[in-house]
């Protein structure tokens, strides 16, 4: 091939992409062969891993602008390929699904916050912090609002949000890597973070990035192929995004002829959950209303606060493409949002309906048993079928499973190929791994820039920094795996968690540092301090202390309490105090202006 690696990106992932489209037709042949589903999934698994490590490897470097931002010259298609990997998260591909599955059109609202947080990105923060030339969200905040306080404020807001959402990820490969390998959860959160780490841990962000759009690509495939398959063989058609309507109506009747919603369960199993909300009873009470409203209120301003989706846009060429590359990345996103109801309908579909072969809500609890699909999960303690009121035949409320697994299951449920089930959990593993991988990034590197460089050392030279960042990968990385592993919250709730601190400490100083030239440092510490304490004190309040929720804030939603609290703070403190000189407003002068070079000197 001509020209360097940029130029023949387009080359690069079309080889890429036709060679993973054989490697699935490979698959499916061994199976057509006789080769165990077993090591089918072993393949999928170990062959797209392997691919990421080798990429990750490939794109090793140590200069500071390649490791910290790419040598900002990620094009915004693909620029916007891996944005959409890296925020379709394992609780977008692996959890939201699942949790419209058991919740119903209550959990529309992540989708609506998700998809919607993007129009705050690309209008208020976006190309606006690319202009500004930082490596970091805590490197916008130390030099807009200057001094190393503020800076050390949003470190730990940003450490905290990014923290708690990496937890969640490793929950997911360990999820993906405990049901493809057969081993004990415990044990996939570590394989799963060893995955993780190949890939980020020698090239940074280069690494990242060039890894993201080869994970997209497999997550994408290995979302909405099964989707097709099930609307297809049930007679709904090609486009399931657009024929499920039909299918939902089926989807009714039968919850109506099961009693879901009527029949509760009578045990708990820990983690595990019974089908008791229907899937389209949109609430018809204001407090209903309101607490959609607030989950999507949190979700969109969560968005545009997480640094690790903030910091894809410092890669890319010039402010222009920061902005175009938003839309790519709307784009890629929404091709996985635009599925993910339709997959919950059709699999609820499958189980549901006694017409269907897979029905088996209904049939006796021994032949259930029985079904290979349902003792694979069970043995890893994601599933458990349990004759509650002893009569031997399957009801609604007998039948209990972990949330994350319904996308994961659904090839086997719907009674697929396995090769589509390996194909599945190599997508799950791709869309967990390159959100880890950009959340341990995102921490690793306001740790080794803002508070090893810009706060502890200001003469370490590149090489030291560098290293610093690798160890503290591994260390967070650790950290992560630990806490994932002790299961303390499902992956949604951990996720919505992540949102609420990143927009109770970081929404308002962000958006005003670019939008208000009068707000300040003193206004800056208060709002991140106010909002993040506040909102956290809500959390453990709610959800610790067995605090009786406020207007029905719950814990998901506990960025409705520190966020007014932020805003205010800062408002308030900013007008108190003295304006900014006149270098800093002309510094947010030319922020907002798209021509021009950075703000910033690269060698910050």
């Amino acid at each position: 091939m001509k020209g360097d690696f940029i130029q023949n990106l387009g080359k690069i992932y079309g080889l890429y992409t036709g060679g993973f489209l054989l490697f699935i037709i490979l698959m499916a042949i061994l199976e057509q062969a006789g080769v165990s589903p077993d090591t089918i999934g072993y393949l999928f698994v170990g062959f797209t891993i392997g691919i990421y490590a080798l990429i990750g490897v490939l794109s090793r470097t140590m200069a500071t602008d390649q490791y910290y931002v790419a040598g900002r010259q990620v094009p915004a298609l693909y620029n916007g390929m891996a944005t959409a990997a890296d925020w379709m998260s394992g609780a977008s591909f692996v959890a939201m699904a699942g949790g419209i599955y058991f919740g119903g059109y209550g959990y529309m609202a992540f989708l609506v916050g998700w998809t919607g947080g993007y129009v705050l990105v690309a209008s208020l923060m976006a190309p606006y912090l690319r202009k500004f030339g930082c490596y970091t969200v805590p490197d916008f905040i130390g030099t807009r609002y200057g001094g190393n306080f503020a800076r050390l404020c949003a470190v730990i807001v940003l450490v905290v949000a990014s923290f708690t959402y990496v937890t969640a990820q490793i929950n997911a490969t360990g999820t993906v890597a405990a049901r493809a390998l057969q081993i004990p959860f415990g044990v996939g959160v570590w394989f799963g973070l060893a995955g993780i780490l190949v890939c980020s841990m020698l090239g940074g962000m280069r690494a990242v990035t060039w890894t993201q759009v080869a994970q997209y690509i497999v997550l994408i495939i290995a979302y909405v192929v099964p989707v097709v398959w099930m609307s297809n063989k049930s007679g709904f058609g090609l486009i399931p995004q657009l024929s499920y309507g039909d299918a939902v109506q089926r989807v009714q009747e039968l919850e109506a002829l099961h009693q879901v919603g009527v029949l509760k369960p009578t045990e708990t199993f820990a983690g595990l959950s019974a089908l008791v909300n229907p899937i389209n009873a949109p609430g018809e009470t204001f407090m209903d209303k309101w607490k959609f409203a607030t989950l999507v209120l949190c979700m969109m301003c969560g968005t545009a606060s997480l640094p690790h989706v903030l910091m894809r846009y410092f890669t890319t060429p010039s402010v222009r493409a920061a902005r175009i590359s938003v839309g790519w990345s709307i784009l890629f996103i929404f091709f996985l949002y635009f599925t993910a109801p339709a997959l919950a309908t059709f699999t609820k579909l499958s189980l549901l309906d006694p017409n269907l072969a897979t029905g088996i809500i209904g049939k006796s609890i021994t032949e259930v048993n029985a079904l290979e699909w349902i003792q694979k999960w069970a043995a890893v303690d994601f599933l458990r079928v349990s004759d509650s009121n002893g009569d031997g035949i399957l009801q609604i409320n007998e039948l209990f499973m972990r949330s994350g697994i319904v996308v994961l299951a659904t090839p086997e449920i719907a009674g697929l190929p396995y090769v589509i089930s390996g194909l599945v959990a190599a997508g799950g593993m791709a869309a967990a791994m390159s959100t880890a991988d950009g959340l341990l990034l995102a921490i690793a590197n306001a740790l080794s820039h803002d508070l090893y460089y810009k706060i502890i050392d200001p003469q370490a030279e590149t090489k030291t920094r560098l290293i610093v960042a690798r160890i503290l990968l591994l260390g967070v990385g650790a950290a992560g795996a630990f806490v994932a592993s002790l299961k303390l919250t499902s992956i949604l709730g951990a996720v919505a968690w992540a949102f609420d601190f990143a927009c109770s400490g970081l929404f308002f100083p962000l958006v005003l540092g670019i939008w208000w030239k009068r707000a300040n440092r003193q206004g800056a510490i208060a709002g991140m301090i106010g909002g993040f304490v506040s909102g956290s004190a809500y959390l453990y309040y709610v959800h610790f202390a067995g605090g009786e929720p406020w207007m029905g804030i719950d814990h998901l939603r506990f960025g409705i309490i520190g966020m007014p609290v932020s805003l205010i703070a800062m408002i308030v403190v900013s007008l108190m105090t003295e304006e900014p000189d006149e270098e800093t407003q002309a510094m947010v002068d030319a922020v907002r202006t798209p021509r021009g070079g950075t703000v910033l000197a690269s060698n910050h």
